[in-house]
């Protein structure tokens, strides 16, 4: 990932959003500090998209399987 000081971040703000688009992320600093990330929005996506998929598997584990059945009888009986 890039780093680009604030300065020169909004001297070439439209040269950074298109290499943004082509998908690179980069962080901004001031004063040598980073104060800002910036990412293309098909990596947003993909990290919310892992991070439910890791949810998933840790509910998973900590339940035992249901059954199609169950699940069914569940719904009709309206606790679903």
């Amino acid at each position: 990932m890039r780093t680009i000081q604030a300065s020169e971040a909004k001297t070439r703000f439209l040269r950074i959003l298109d290499d943004v688009e082509r998908g690179e992320s980069l962080i901004i600093t001031r004063h040598g500090k980073p104060v800002a990330r910036i990412v293309p929005q098909a990596e947003i996506h993909r990290e919310r998209v892992e991070r439910a998929a890791q949810s998933i598997l840790a509910i998973r584990k900590r339940t035992k399987p249901v059954s199609l059945q169950e699940i069914l009888a569940a719904r009709d009986e309206g606790r679903m």
